[in-house]
């Protein structure tokens, strides 16, 4: 019973916030890699707003893998690869140097940029890529990603989305939002609306819908929701519990956790035809489930050894195994995309953090420095988390590098924010 109520809490707390996300640089990594962005030549008149040298410099800083040089602090402002002189940046100590152009062609804007390492005096990125006026921060983020992938050899993240829950209260009236912004937080567009909870947002792998979970039929009902059309599709309202969607790998089915039977298991639902596979049967409540790296296996949260904790189902019908010990609370289980760790939420004494297991050593790691933290969702390259906590009495996001040692945070312009969900890369 205790598990039970913990999971109807799960479901009823929502979240909160309207407007845009803001962003706060709370801690960085010391081991950062110096990098000068320089503010790009432009050529004929761009839109008003941030410019797309200090959007890359921004994305750089997020990820806590980079350290960009203030422009100030520069002795110079090249734009192509004639006017870099490597001595002046090798003075400033920076490893690599990043230069481009802008061209504004009426509605169309060009850059062609440029990243050196310093100290070999080589050119290890030059490319052009465009985008319409509106576009621009697209264009930006384009940018820190293939900078990113240069230096790092792994796919930036830059350009995908976040999903969350937002709570407007007036009066007596409260109003939810399911939201989708840039993972900076900016140009946060509302997808749905309700005076009821929505809660468990989960992307496809495409990016192009969003599962989850509205009350707005006064219980639990699953929801997929094609974000070009904002059609919408009920696709799981049977008796009792309809909670916590996640995706399968193809695209195809639904993890769910049901009651229908009178217990909450997991389940694996058909979209194309609706029919429903039982994955786990067992008197303790299961739920929370996700697809492991490899799409075969299935992580959820389970009370059977008697309290919420970790297992992991090798394939379905398996026998699962457990995989948490050490504290009374593990759940929420979130893999990363190369089978190397699982994030989720972990109690040590009264306090909840997110932790991270190595699944070949089974070493425990805790992540986060804060305290009441929920709801991870891992970056599809792995290398950092979002997650939900408290900050002076209010919900907001916080974004952490994999191994704890940057983060920043994104609270609301107004009100408080829950559910995170990192959207996949599109390809």
């Amino acid at each position: 019973m205790a598990l039970f109520s913990w999971l109807m809490v799960m479901l009823l707390v929502a979240s909160t916030a309207r407007a845009e996300l803001l962003i706060r640089i709370t801690e960085g990594a010391d081991a950062a890699i110096p990098i000068a962005v320089v503010p790009f030549a432009e050529s004929g008149a761009m839109p008003a707003g941030d410019k797309v040298s200090s959007v890359v410099q921004a994305d750089l800083t997020m990820s806590g893998e980079f350290r960009p040089l203030e422009p100030s602090k520069m002795l110079s402002l090249p734009s192509k690869r004639s006017e870099v002189y490597f001595r002046d940046w090798r003075l400033l100590g920076q490893r690599y140097v990043l230069v481009g152009e802008l061209t504004r062609n009426g509605e169309r804007i060009q850059a062609r940029y440029e990243l050196f390492d310093v100290n070999r005096e080589q050119r290890i990125l030059g490319e052009t890529a465009g985008a319409s006026v509106s576009g621009i921060r697209s264009l930006a983020h384009h940018i820190s990603d293939r900078v990113y992938e240069a230096i790092t050899g792994e796919p930036g993240v830059f350009s995908t989305k976040l999903a969350y829950i937002t709570l407007a209260i007036n009066g007596n009236e409260s109003v939810y939002r399911l939201q989708v912004s840039d993972i900076d937080g900016q140009r946060s567009k509302v997808r749905l609306e309700s005076r009821e909870p929505i809660l468990s947002p989960a992307w496809s792998p495409d990016g192009k819908k969003l599962a989850y979970v509205s009350f707005e039929t006064g219980k639990p009902v699953i929801f997929v929701h094609e974000l070009a059309t904002g059609e919408r599709t009920k696709v799981a309202d049977f008796p009792g519990l309809n909670s916590a969607p996640a995706w399968s790998p193809d695209g195809q089915s639904l993890l769910m956790t049901l009651s229908r039977d009178g217990n909450a298991e997991i389940y694996q639902m058909n979209l194309a035809s609706g029919n429903t596979t039982k994955l786990t049967n067992h008197w303790a409540i299961d739920t929370e489930a996700a697809w492991d790296h490899a799409g075969r296996g299935v992580f959820f949260t389970s009370d059977r050894s008697g309290g919420p904790q970790i297992y992991h189902m090798e394939r379905p019908g398996a026998e699962p195994r457990r995989i948490t010990f050490g504290s009374r609370y593990n759940a929420r289980a979130r893999p990363d995309s190369k089978g190397e760790y699982v994030y989720y939420v972990h109690q040590r004494e009264s306090t909840f953090h997110i932790a991270r297991r190595n699944l070949k050593t089974d070493e425990e790691t805790i992540i986060t420095r804060t305290g009441s933290d929920e709801s991870p969702s891992v970056s599809p390259n792995g290398r950092m988390l979002i997650y939900a906590t408290q900050q002076g009495g209010k919900g907001v996001l916080t974004v952490v590098s994999a191994d704890g040692g940057a983060a920043y945070s994104l609270p609301a312009s107004e009100g408080e924010v829950r559910e995170p969900a990192w959207g996949p890369i599109s390809r």
